[in-house]
């Protein structure tokens, strides 16, 4: 087997990148959930719920709290989904 050197590598690029619906509707998957369960635990109406998963609707900071505390993370995670997607992934 052939050794490589460190600065032989290109570090990998950042090929996807998810938006706040992408996050909560990947979240509520994880959980198992329909939209409507999401809607009993959050206190968004499931309307709502479906505006905010097609990226519809503003995400807003009340909504991102509720959301929150319903999936138990942080709402960085929800709001800011390309600099939380490592903690994404550990939500589940």
């Amino acid at each position: 087997m052939k050794k490589t050197a460190k600065n032989e590598f290109i570090p990998a690029k950042q090929h996807v990148v998810l938006t706040t619906g992408e996050v909560v509707k990947m979240l509520r998957e994880l959980k198992g959930w329909t939209q409507e369960d999401l809607a009993k635990s959050c206190g968004i109406n499931a309307t709502n719920i479906s505006l905010l998963e097609n990226n519809r609707l503003d995400i807003g900071k009340k909504r991102a709290l509720q959301l929150a505390i319903a999936f138990g993370v942080h709402p960085a995670i929800i709001m800011f989904p390309e600099y939380e997607s490592e903690a994404i992934g550990k939500a589940a």
